[in-house]
């Protein structure tokens, strides 16, 4: 079939030519249309259900409505794991499904079983968040203005910007962070109530009730005419609501304003923004649809809020302060400039090797044909172009399969003495290596098998690679077998001079004694491979683990813990202070900073009051003065932060901190989870576990979640005392209700519409005091104090109550500096295991992202000795022979060897990036192989002697095998020296390849003949093989 492929690309070059015009008017539209972006999603499949029940307590939140709604989500199909958070006013399950799940079937079911859930009477009704994703915050903003109040700034966001951001498409929500959200209050005054005998019920009921437009249908005054009924009755303003009529006595009525005060407020503050150390302001948070393009988006929205500028109201301005597409376009130019100057290289050597500026062209051609093979299969199979789909693609592994078949074609015409036709002679100078070029690229391609069935994170992260990898070279092995000999015939010349230049010639110089020298010293030679063997296993077991290297996003996260009970006033005169610190000390350093606290409109980041984001991007890192890498950035922060007393820091990156907290809840490295049912316990064992991880070497920004302290006034009635006064829990109730506000409406000003709240005066709700002697009405016209009738303490509560999969858990988080995050781990496990002793029913699990790395492993332990298998039988279909194939099979270790020193050599761990490393350079290595042991084969089957055949076949295939390792080691030059954003995730993977194609070329050239000297056979019968 091969020949035939070959005879037909021969006989029909135009044709061929033609098709591959063809191929390239496809690739260069593919190319157009791919998307772009920095890094492929890694959220799982979830989806988020908010509740908002504005005054309740944790607890009650955890009881009321947490407790039934995980109930009612139990049992679906698909469902991976279910969290939850109860905390002040807000109710969150995160229930997250396997990853084939599409996620409008999952909202749809959860929907449906919202339905059934058994909520108390009067409570909110669940929703459900935006179809985002962990890495859907692509744009942030600020609306500030000097001349406006924050009430008028919020109301201008959501009622302006808000509206027209969401007309983009692709937009899954816009969210506003801090500011006042605009209420109309009736401010009730207890005494003026008692005086008109009236109680609070009755002034709800009045609000209700003179406050609503209703329709009544069509009438027909006229024959053939009709006309809408409308019954207009809402109020629109202070002046009017003031007027509601409550009740009438003697004829004399009683109005709101009688008894209470109406004015324009806000809704109780759950969050607040600060920025640049100027105190609040107002921010947007823009959110992409789950499976849009993060740069289109981020390029759309920035276009609409230049048009939305135009309609603020003067003296507002918007100010766009974090833009996904910076960091989309900085990695892309890294991924750019790795796959430029690779392929300079790899060009550079093809001219230095072959010798022929043609053959060099035509080989030239084989990479950006590849390519756009791979843009048109990325673009049909949905990969965005970006770090991971692009950062692996080495075309030293693309042109390898050209070099052989074109570098063969040249050195058969070069010896056509016989003056024999060249389309006959490239023909055969095909046929001969067809079967080695196209098994050596099915083995590049099958090491990479593995790759696609990891799941979960690494899935994702590693998948698009491995496929972009395999469109690649399946397209090089088309390009092969068809157009470079169809070129090969068509531009070499018939007899070509076949130069052996000076690199050549010093190479066969070194290499000729060599390998006299080892054949005759074979035994030694072996001891002194397996004494290196021996040594290198050695280093890879020191070497440690990681997931994948920290991307550097050139922006830093500073999440701040402080004292439960803090108020959001204090919390953001806090954050102001620690901007103006940073921005004193390193005014180089930082472009723009902000401080988010608390939980946004739309829950989609809940944090208590005490908890604070810090936010900082930071100028282009050769304007730096403190620093010259972000983790010294990040070291002198850290500094400036111990200044900031009853408070604790940890830090982070935007992208890294949504996907952990989104996989895991936690938003570190590390996350030690510990299940029970009091909090008293999970408080007492977490203590001892932060104690383990502050003494552990490699521990940085160790913390305990703070889930206890909330101070809390808590008003129990009595049933006793209500019952002997003939008065309802509910007026008990009504009162408590009062002092966050009760919702009675809604006032529309013109399109905008604002919550109306009725409230007590602020001196009703000042303290403990103020509160326990609101008198109440009695059943008999008496009033009395609240204290009468029920307790009111002072105590504390939980401050968050978070679940997994209904239990109650704490965390101890840490970040992992300065060692691998795998022996970290390792040593944590170890001593929890022996020094924390757990009471009955509690239990310690573990999160974060060596979760990943554990999950990978575990698949790759199964899975790569089953592609190898099927390697070693690929292998055996090529050369017919189970010692031949098992010599080439040495190449796979021989790799890794050189890869495992490298490693060790620059200081890195072991990641899931530089195990990409090990598959391709195995495959290269065995591609060498495969094309050495091929040609010795072939010479013996000719009547050569063995060890002559051996030194011949050696230096006839020293060519190829020099320029196909060569070009895939220089191809990885780039990203292994580049520093540019997203380099850190490259780096381990080239690392490895460029050391294991050393040690692979050293040990192919010289043990591989040693191995073929000792086990091979003298006779080879199986001349079609080769």
């Amino acid at each position: 079939m091969l020949n035939k492929i070959i005879e037909f690309s021969l006989n029909n070059r135009l044709v061929v030519i033609v098709l591959t015009l063809a191929l390239v008017a496809v690739g260069v539209i593919s190319f157009v249309r791919l998307p772009m972006d920095a890094f492929p999603d890694t959220t799982p499949v979830q989806v988020q259900i908010n509740t908002n029940a504005p005054s309740l307590s944790p607890l009650e939140i955890e009881q009321q409505i947490t407790f039934p709604v995980e109930l009612a989500i139990s049992g679906l199909p698909g469902l991976q794991t279910v969290r939850s958070l109860s905390k002040f006013g807000l109710s969150q399950v995160v229930v997250i499904f396997d990853d084939e799940t599409d996620i409008y079937f999952a909202r749809q079911l959860i929907m449906e079983r919202l339905q059934s859930a058994e909520l108390p009477e009067g409570s909110p009704r669940p929703g459900l968040g935006p179809v985002s994703t962990g890495l859907g915050e692509v744009f942030h903003y600020l609306v500030e203005s000097d001349s406006h109040s924050l009430t008028e700034i919020t109301t201008a966001h959501n009622w302006i910007v808000k509206s027209k951001l969401r007309q983009v498409s692709g937009v899954a929500e816009v969210n506003t962070w801090g500011g006042f959200e605009k209420q109309f209050h009736v401010l009730i005054d207890v005494r003026r109530l008692i005086k008109h005998g009236l109680s609070f019920n009755d002034v709800f009921e009045a609000l209700e009730r003179n406050n609503r437009n209703v329709g009544g249908g069509l009438i027909s005054p006229r024959e053939g005419e009709s006309i809408l009924v409308h019954g207009l009755g809402l109020v629109a303003s202070v002046n009017e609501i003031e007027n509601i009529i409550i009740e009438a006595v003697d004829g004399m009525p009683i109005r709101i304003r009688d008894v209470a005060d109406v004015e324009v407020g806000h809704e109780i503050r759950r969050a607040v923004t600060t920025a640049q150390g100027n105190g609040e302001s107002v921010l947007g948070l823009g959110f992409m649809l789950m499976g849009e393009n993060s740069r289109d988006i981020t390029s759309r929205l920035k276009d609409k809020l230049e048009d939305t500028k135009k309609t603020l109201p003067p003296g507002m301005t918007v100010r766009i302060v974090y833009d996904r597409t910076e960091l989309v376009d900085k990695v892309l130019h890294t991924v750019e400039e790795n796959l430029l100057i690779g392929a300079l290289l790899v060009i550079a050597i093809l001219f230095t090797f072959m010798g022929n500026l043609r053959a060099g062209l035509i080989v030239a051609a084989a990479i950006p044909l590849a390519m756009l093979c791979a843009f048109s299969a990325m673009l049909q199979a949905g990969i965005a172009g970006s770090l991971m789909s692009l950062g692996a693609i080495d075309f030293g592994l693309v042109v390898d399969s050209s070099v052989i078949m074109v570098e063969n074609s040249v050195r058969r015409l070069a010896g056509n003495s016989a003056g024999r036709a060249k389309l006959d002679v490239v023909r055969e100078a095909a046929i001969e290596v067809r079967k080695p070029t196209m098994f050596g690229e099915l083995i590049i391609m099958i090491v990479y098998l593995p790759i696609l069935t990891l799941q979960g994170i690494e899935g994702k992260l590693f998948r698009p690679m491995a496929l972009t990898v395999i469109f690649a070279l399946a397209g090089s092995m088309v390009i092969s077998l068809t157009l470079m000999p169809a070129l090969a015939s068509l531009l070499l010349s018939s007899r070509p001079k076949e130069k052996e230049l000076f690199v050549l010639r010093f190479f066969k110089w070194i290499y000729r004694p060599a390998i006299r020298l080892v054949l005759k010293a074979r035994l030694l030679a072996l001891l002194a491979v397996a004494g290196l063997m021996a040594w290198v296993i050695g280093l890879a077991f020191n070497l440690g683990s990681e997931f994948i290297p920290r991307l550097d996003e050139g922006s830093v996260v500073i999440n701040t813990v402080r004292l439960s009970g803090v108020s959001i006033e204090e919390s953001a005169r806090y954050g102001t202070q620690i901007e103006k610190a940073l921005l004193k000390e390193f005014p180089d350093e930082i472009q723009d900073i902000w401080t988010r606290t608390g939980t946004p409109e739309v829950a989609t980041d809940p944090m208590g009051m005490e908890v604070s984001d810090v936010f900082i991007t930071l100028k282009p890192r050769e304007q730096w003065k403190k620093a010259k890498t972000q983790e010294e950035l990040v070291m002198q922060m850290s500094w400036v932060m111990q200044a900031f007393p009853g408070m604790r820091a940890i830090f982070i990156q935007p992208i890294e901190m949504r996907v952990n907290e989104m996989i895991a809840g936690i938003r570190t490295d590390l996350g030690v989870k510990i299940f029970g049912d009091e909090f008293d316990t999970l408080v007492e064992l977490a203590k001892q576990v932060e104690t383990i991880l502050k003494q552990t070497t490699g521990s940085a920004d160790v913390v305990t979640e703070q889930i206890t302290g909330q101070p809390v006034l808590q008003v129990r009635v009595r049933p006793e005392d209500i019952a002997r006064r003939g008065i309802s829990a509910d007026d008990v109730l009504s009162v408590v209700e009062c002092i966050g506000g009760r919702h009675v409406g809604e006032i529309r000003e013109g399109q905008m519409r604002f919550d109306l709240v009725a409230r007590l005066r602020p001196e009703y709700r000042r303290n403990k005091d103020a509160i326990s002697k609101i008198l109440i009405p009695t059943a008999d016209g008496q009033r009395i104090p609240l204290y009468r009738v029920a307790d009111v303490d002072e105590t504390t509560g939980p401050t968050v109550i978070n679940r997994e999969w209904g239990k109650r858990r704490i965390v101890v988080s840490s970040n992992v500096r300065g060692r691998d995050i795998g022996s970290f781990v390792d040593d944590i496990r170890g001593k929890i295991d022996k020094q924390v002793k757990l009471p009955p029913g509690y239990s310690i699990d573990y999160g974060g992202q060596f979760e990943n790395l554990e999950r990978a492993r575990l698949r790759l332990m199964v899975v790569v000795p089953l592609a190898l298998a099927l390697i070693l039988f690929l292998l055996y279909t090529s050369t017919r022979s189970v010692v031949a194939t098992l010599i080439i099979f040495t190449g796979a270790p021989f790799a890794s060897m050189g890869g495992v020193v490298a490693l060790w050599l620059r200081d890195m761990p072991f990641t899931i990036s530089a195990g990409v490393g090990f598959v391709a350079v195995s495959g290269v290595a065995m591609l060498n192989g495969l094309v050495m042991l091929s040609t010795i084969r072939r010479l013996v089957a000719d009547g050569t002697p063995l060890n002559k055949a051996i030194e011949e076949g050696a230096l006839i295939r020293l060519r190829p095998v020099l320029m196909t390792a060569l070009v895939a080691g220089l191809g990885f030059v780039p990203m292994a020296l580049n520093t540019g954003v997203g380099a850190e995730v490259q780096r381990p993977l080239a690392t490895v390849v460029i050391g294991g194609v050393i040690s692979d070329n050293l040990l192919t050239l010289l043990v591989l003949p040693v191995l073929y000297s000792l086990f091979g056979s003298k006779s080879e019968t199986e001349v079609e093989t080769l």
